[in-house]
């Protein structure tokens, strides 16, 4: 095991995937000679030069569509996003051609391709730039989405989503790039479509994913202090979702809090609830609740903003309000 940051994990996945396999090629803004705008892909270009580390315009859907083809062609392309709000003007390619090509050719063509970058808000970058698109994607057959919250499972499912021979959604965060974390040694893979149990407890179990765990699990030493002991699962995955170990866990609590920084309305979240309503409905001593990011566009303004974003006191006020019932 040794310590890294979340964004060397990430450098680390993609430099041992190129290594292993000539196919895999980088393509994005700033990937190459600016060296990442989150130096997750420094030293990159000058290992494996510019044919597998490319920089591209401003045109995502320009890229994103050349990417699928060379994904259709046999090559195993990463796409970097310089954040997931870019993808928007990607959507048509990812939703009509990613998303459906196996289907569509009767599995004549394959369309092995990772889609990464940076999800949700990161500090003071305004309403277009601070959404979180796991819904938006989740929500539509044919992909994977990802949500690996520390350095080993950005690691390890980053590998696994480049070995993938469906396109995977890598949905990181620039507010964890710098986060530290023990990484198991040599070629680690986290399998996609697997939760985890992140903390083991007794009282309520808390359902999370991405950065909202950091928040969950502070939340969750903070409650302890007071003799309330949290399950805090971590999704990891959103699309496949693995909801067994959420139903284990209800199973014993019978209170379930889910946490997400994303809008309420139609979110993963939501989906959860239902899954915990449907299979675990006997086990519940409480409603299932959700603490969620608030249903407004983001404010620039700092302060604002925190109020926005769910954090670790609003973890603490949903799990005693659970405990209330």
């Amino acid at each position: 095991m040794r310590e890294l940051r979340y964004r060397e994990a990430l450098r680390e996945a993609l430099a041992e995937e190129m290594e292993r396999d000539e196919r895999v090629f980088i393509v994005g803004e700033e990937v190459g000679h600016y060296q990442g705008a989150y130096k997750v892909t420094e030293g990159l270009l000058a290992r494996f030069g510019e044919r597998r580390v490319i920089d591209a315009p401003i045109a995502e859907a320009g890229f994103a569509g050349m990417a699928i083809g060379a994904a259709m062609a046999g090559l195993r392309p990463v796409v970097e996003f310089m954040t997931w709000n870019f993808s928007a003007v990607a959507f048509d390619q990812i939703l009509n051609n990613a998303a459906k090509v196996r289907q569509m050719s009767g599995g004549q063509f394959t369309c092995p391709i990772v889609f990464r970058g940076p999800n949700g808000a990161a500090r003071q970058t305004g309403s277009q730039h601070s959404q979180c698109f796991e819904a938006f994607y989740a929500h539509m057959p044919g992909i994977k989405v990802v949500c690996p919250a520390t350095a080993a499972d950005a690691k390890g499912m980053l590998k696994a989503a480049v070995r993938d021979d469906n396109p995977v959604l890598v949905l990181e965060d620039e507010r964890l790039y710098g986060s530290k974390g023990l990484v198991p040694d040599g070629d680690h893979l986290a399998p996609i479509g697997v939760s985890a149990v992140a903390r083991a407890g007794s009282h309520v179990t808390v359902v999370t994913w991405g950065k909202m765990l950091v928040a969950s699990l502070d939340a969750a030493d903070a409650l302890a202090r007071e003799g309330v002991e949290c399950e805090v699962i971590d999704l990891r995955s959103v699309r496949p979702l693995d909801h067994a170990p959420v139903i284990a866990s209800v199973e014993k609590t019978g209170r379930c809090l889910v946490v997400q920084e994303a809008w309420p309305f139609g979110g993963v979240g939501a989906e959860v609830v239902d899954r915990v309503q449907r299979d675990a409905f006997g086990a519940l001593a409480a409603p299932v609740l959700r603490v969620t990011g608030r249903d407004a566009p983001m404010p620039y303004n700092k302060k604002l903003e925190d109020l926005t974003i769910p954090s670790t006191d609003t973890v603490v006020r949903g799990v005693r309000a659970l405990l209330a019932y």
